[in-house]
């Protein structure tokens, strides 16, 4: 196979920005070329925002935002171009992951539901894009996610003991690589999401920057036990969730009654986070030196890093940059891959991770 590249366009459900990664593939080598973070304007992230928390809305609101988060995303995509020096006729497709608005995927009537017009993105970039990567495995039976842990595969190697790698974007999700043993993969439950929230609603910031806020307050226990208490942390895998369960409004029926400072409970959302990723993790510890290669937003909240090697004590705790992956373009980069997979008709999922009856390759094609 011979080198290729590809461009991946991510929006996660922080929704803080669209990240975009320029990546050459050539076989199972994947090099970081060139990289982007795109401002995501706040008026089309508030409406986004109403929409995912279950807000009544409308088709109309469902078509206009979709129309307009094609262009971000073509936006986003010439921007890099245009950073970078590369032209749209070196690129070979782009791989844009679309906007997660709703995610369900158990009941009578799964679905998932990622907007962001592809027909826009390939029109204006002159590029052809591949869209639409979950749909699929939910059509085989499986949650359409997380779809990051083949790329994990492909790029990060056990050998005598475990290495998990930890995204800690809006969700945070692991991928467990062990030793002669299949690949895992799933939903932790929130990283950044409660916290950029409750902090933007108490400071005006979009984020706990260094963690300050959490710092000027202590855990409350009751709190961090009630939050603990959500039935998904008991589900088995596979398992998947976004800003559908995990919201403010969910945050703040968990407070009813309760009287606590916004530091306080600023704190108690980070234990919350470290917490319930660190039970998961520590499942699967395997072998004399365990790895957790941590990549996304979480990776500079030092307060969050810090108790997570103090509850994962035997393990080597490291953000993926330091294994040279940059750990803010992970996820841009995996669906930078997963085109390629499409491409190439080439399977892309893991039914071993989202519970599909088998591998397929994921993603619709849109011509430019």
């Amino acid at each position: 196979m011979t080198q290729e590249f590809y461009i991946g366009v991510m929006s996660g459900t922080s929704m803080d920005g669209v990240d975009t990664a320029l990546v050459s593939v050539d076989g199972d080598q994947i090099q970081l070329l060139a990289h982007d973070d795109y401002p995501m304007p706040d008026p089309l992230k508030q409406r986004l925002m109403n929409v995912c928390i279950g807000q009544p809305t409308t088709l109309v609101e469902i078509g206009e935002l979709d129309h307009l988060l094609g262009h971000l995303f073509a936006d986003a995509v010439n921007a890099l171009l245009d950073k970078s020096g590369y032209r749209a006729d070196q690129i070979r497709a782009i791989g844009n992951h679309g906007q997660t608005v709703y995610h369900q995927p158990i009941g009578d009537a799964p679905f998932t539901l990622q907007i962001g017009d592809a027909n826009i993105v390939a029109a204006k970039t002159g590029i052809d894009t591949v869209a639409d990567f979950r749909r699929k495995d939910m059509a085989l039976g499986g949650q359409g996610a997380p779809l990051v842990p083949a790329f994990h595969k492909t790029i990060f190697q056990s050998t005598d003991s475990s290495v998990i790698v930890l995204n800690i974007g809006g969700i945070a999700n692991i991928s467990v690589i062990r030793p002669n043993d299949k690949v895992l993969g799933f939903d932790t439950g929130p990283g950044n999401m409660l916290m950029d929230a409750w902090c933007e609603r108490h400071t005006g910031h979009k984020f706990d920057r260094n963690g300050d806020l959490a710092r000027q307050g202590t855990v409350d226990e009751a709190l961090l036990n009630h939050l603990l208490s959500e039935p998904y942390f008991a589900q088995p895998a596979p398992k998947s969730t976004g800003r559908e369960l995990f919201n403010l409004p969910w945050l703040d029926a968990k407070l009813v009654n309760r009287t606590v400072s916004a530091a306080d409970v600023q704190r108690t959302l980070c234990e919350f986070t470290a917490v319930t990723i660190a039970r998961e993790v520590g499942r699967f510890k395997s072998g004399p030196a365990p790895q957790l290669l941590v990549c996304g937003g979480g990776t500079r909240n030092p307060v969050l890093m810090a108790r997570l090697s103090a509850l994962l004590g035997d393990w080597q705790v490291a953000p993926t940059s330091d294994y040279g992956v940059d750990s803010d373009y992970m996820e841009a980069m995996a669906f930078a891959w997963l085109a390629q997979r499409r491409i190439h008709g080439l399977p892309s999922n893991l039914p071993e991770v989202t519970g599909a009856s088998r591998p397929a390759s994921l993603g619709v094609l849109y011509f430019a």
